[in-house]
């Protein structure tokens, strides 16, 4: 649980170190005791052989009655300086004929005992028992030492390991409390403001660097957010003040009923446009909730398109203005909101194209799987630096593409805009060389999809990018 919801970064680490450092000296420590073990096992093993050659050897020359006494001695001169050794030699007709000095075997638990048959000369067909025994207890006592030297070694290790991981601990995560600092001065009223990351360590830059793109864009759309409710309450404030005069000057003057009707109707109509303001703002809140398009398969767009078209005759006639439909193609969209977008753009481009010009509308299959839809006019163009906001909410440029008429209130682009994010795609525009083209890309969709080559995209559709 500790490695999954640590309390303590710091305490986790120093936790984790230590129980680390621990198993690794142990390790360490016990693989130098079972070694030492080993060998010390195997110099037993060797010396133990190597008297047991000498016993041997010795009772093989016992060939005379005398040679018993002669064996005694060399064995006596053998296990002289060894107190810890003990032999005993024995055979069945003869009984006992060799017991070392000081004899005492050792028990089990701290010794070991060898036993084995040697041929005696001096009596043919007979056999000497041997019993070779040694105290073990030195050897245990210092291998017992050793463990616990070992032991303390492997905890101490550990603890001044674990010390030292938590003031490292504490000194690497210094960069992180000071970053901690500067967040908490961070406020909706100081969002200028971004963390220093000149003194962070370089795994800590990618988090500044991050982090400051959040401010960055929460500044913006704080800004954004500002910006839109001073527009909102601009837009709200004309009709709303339309009305309280009108209304006003109604009830304390005096009209005839005609007079009243044309009181009413001008205040439906400013109701009416009221009214499509706050639903192009629920529009464009629903659509920045995420909501997806939910559409069908649609075989022929130019139809589509021409049924727009057809809506907007008695607007064009009246500008002056002729509409052209390029192209074609398939794809999966909602045909209720794909007619709005083109009718805002159309719409737009029909305030702002001169008169006796052609409007241009472009339908062109990529081959990223995209269909891109572009309304094209001449006219003046748009500088660089609005090209980017023109599907921002309530945006306006200057005075030379200021619009005409009562009846747009700055969210058409925006529409479009979020028309084709709740298609899953995106929108563009260009203005050059006495042309301005604005239009939208959106997936062809989960229908099979036409095997066509890339047409001829139209002017200024961007390229796809990877990623």
């Amino acid at each position: 649980m500790a490695l999954q919801h640590p309390e303590s970064l710091r305490t986790w680490l120093s936790q984790w170190l230590a129980i680390q450092s621990l198993i690794c000296l142990g390790s360490v420590c016990l693989a130098v005791y079972v070694a030492l073990d080993f060998s010390l096992a195997a110099r037993r093993a060797q010396t133990t052989e190597h008297r047991q050659r000498i016993i041997e050897q010795l009772v093989t020359k016992v060939r005379l009655p005398e040679d018993v006494n002669q064996l005694e001695r060399k064995l006596n001169a053998l296990f002289e300086g060894n107190p810890n050794l003990h032999l005993e030699l024995s055979s069945a007709n003869s009984g006992l004929l060799y017991r070392s000095p000081e004899h005492q075997f050792p028990d089990t638990a701290h010794g070991q005992i060898v036993t084995f048959e040697v041929d005696l000369p001096m009596l043919p067909g007979e056999k000497v028992q041997a019993t070779l025994a040694e105290d073990l207890s030195a050897d245990i006592h210092l291998q017992t030492r050793l463990a616990w030297i070992l032991f303390a070694s492997a905890l101490g290790g550990a603890a001044m390991i674990s010390i030292g991981g938590a003031w490292l601990t504490r000194r690497a995560l210094a960069p992180v409390n000071n970053l901690a600092r500067q967040a908490t001065t961070l406020s909706p009223e100081r969002l200028t403001e971004r963390l220093d990351g000149s003194g962070q360590a370089e795994e800590l830059q990618p988090l500044v660097t991050q982090f400051n793109a959040v401010l960055e864009r929460l500044e913006r759309a704080y800004v954004q957010l500002e910006g839109f409710n001073a527009d909102v309450a601009h837009e709200l404030r004309t009709p709303l003040a339309t009305l309280m005069g009108e209304s006003e000057l109604a009830l304390k003057g005096r009209y005839s009923a005609d007079e009243l009707r044309d009181v009413v109707a001008s205040n439906l109509e400013e109701l009416q446009r009221l009214s499509r303001l706050v639903n192009d703002m629920l529009f464009l809140s629903n659509a920045d909730r995420g909501v997806k398009a939910r559409g069908s398969w649609t075989p022929s767009l130019a139809m589509l398109v021409a049924e727009v078209v057809e809506y907007h005759d008695a607007a064009l006639m009246e500008a002056g203005l002729t509409a052209i439909v390029v192209g074609d193609g398939c794809a999966h969209v909602d045909r209720r909101l794909l007619r709005q977008a083109l009718s805002n753009l159309l719409s737009n481009a029909t305030r702002y194209a001169p008169a006796g010009s052609a409007i241009k509308i472009t339908i062109v299959t990529l081959s990223e799987g995209e269909i891109a839809f572009s309304v094209s006019n001449s006219g003046t163009e748009i500088a660089a630096e609005h090209l980017p906001r023109l599907f921002d909410r309530f945006y306006r440029t200057d005075s030379a593409r200021e619009y005409r008429g009562d009846n747009n209130h700055g969210l058409g682009l925006a529409i479009v805009a979020a028309i084709a994010r709740m298609h899953g795609g995106r929108v563009y525009a260009n203005s050059a060389n006495g042309r301005t083209t604005v239009g939208f890309l959106i997936p062809i969709g989960p229908a099979t999809r036409p095997d066509t080559e890339r047409q001829a995209s139209p002017d200024g559709v961007p390229a796809r990018e990877n990623g």
